[in-house]
């Protein structure tokens, strides 16, 4: 190895995306292949988004607004907040990794339920932070567990709300009783990457939790619902004194010209998007009754992908699934998750599917 990287990064995984469709098909010999494994929203950004970017393209010689103003500015007037509460950074992943960088010091603990969000870990391992994990009962979130696994070395809780990859909620009446037994200079960290796919009323954390509780901090993100996820721009909304420790570690420009122009392009045509959104729900509550109508017990999905629980069974159903074409993302030993695409791909899923599980009865 060159040069002495530090003893917590050099133990540490990377972060493993998920295979591109390209990938396995040259690797299984595919004619083509498709993606479900990372997801991402199906169709392009709507017009006006895409319209937008591409007149800001040839400003691209310049850097951006460090700062995003332009952007904090309409997210405030969006979520009717003070401009002062929100953050901007490259990702609701890249904000989440400045919560660590700005509020852990080796040896401090952070608490999430787990499986969760695969960026977690890998946060807490390049901070050397103690990871402390709640198991899930039932593929949610065990609250009682989580407030009983903080000590007084906890500096961050964190909820995926939906969970990602179980796709499994919690209403904000069930995050306000963690809150009640949670020291007030716990971080408590709602990622709500996936709340634009949430079809019933959870509660709004900005509005019905921070409020009382300034310790809690909302992420949310571009990426999915808004098809962004190539230029990759998300949002806190926090306490003005959390967002100036983040904005202390954003890494410089980090929220590009461009991502900085769709995402206002997609906060003026979110009626536009929220049609998009509609179809996507619609599709995805199509899967899971296919699901279940073929056998599989699954949990409700709340998110843009479906969670199917096949324990050790998983990695060699994905890989058969993968040969057949599909792409879609294991988590060895505890099931597959399946994004939501296309009317067309997800028939195709599932008839791949029901291949390979036919082949194996």
């Amino acid at each position: 190895m060159v040069g002495r990287p530090r003893a917590t990064v050099a133990a540490m995984a990377s972060y493993r995306p998920g295979k591109s469709a390209t990938q396995a098909a040259d690797e299984h010999g595919l004619v083509e292949a498709m993606k479900l494994a990372s997801n991402e929203n199906p169709y392009p950004p709507v017009l006006p988004i895409v319209e937008a970017v591409v007149e800001a393209a040839g400003d691209v010689n310049r850097y951006g607004d460090h700062r995003a103003t332009a952007l904090r500015a309409a997210l405030a007037d969006w979520l009717k907040v003070d401009a002062e509460r929100i953050g901007c950074g490259c990702g609701s992943v890249g904000l989440l990794q400045q919560l660590f960088l700005a509020y852990i010091d080796p040896g401090d603990e952070v608490v999430y339920p787990w499986p969760s969000f695969e960026a977690y870990p890998v946060d807490a391992a390049i901070t050397a932070a103690t990871a402390v994990t709640v198991p899930l009962v039932d593929q949610t979130f065990d609250l009682d567990a989580v407030a009983e696994a903080v000590t007084a070395r906890t500096k961050l809780v964190v909820l995926a709300n939906p969970n990602n990859p179980t796709g499994t909620v919690v209403h904000v009446r069930d995050v306000r009783s963690l809150l009640e037994r949670v020291p007030e200079d716990v971080l408590v960290v709602v990622d709500e990457a996936y709340r634009e796919f949430v079809t019933i009323d959870l509660g709004d954390p900005i509005h019905d939790l921070q409020p009382q509780y300034p310790n809690v901090v909302v992420l949310r993100t571009f990426s999915k619902a808004y098809g962004l996820a190539g230029l990759r721009t998300g949002y806190a909304v926090a306490d003005p004194s959390v967002v100036g420790q983040l904005d202390k570690v954003l890494i410089p420009f980090a929220v590009n010209h461009l991502a900085q122009v769709a995402s206002l392009a997609a906060i003026a045509a979110d009626v536009e998007v929220r049609e998009v959104i509609g179809r996507l729900t619609t599709e995805r509550d199509r899967v899971v009754a296919a699901l279940r109508s073929d056998g599989w017990g699954l949990p409700d999905a709340m998110a843009n992908f479906v969670w199917l629980p096949m324990g050790d069974r998983s990695e060699a159903i994905s890989r058969e699934i993968e040969q057949r074409g599909v792409v879609v993302r294991p988590f060895p030993g505890l099931g597959i998750r399946v994004t939501i695409g296309t009317p067309a791909e997800n028939d195709r899923f599932l008839a791949v599917l029901a291949k390979v599980a036919g082949a194996r009865r």
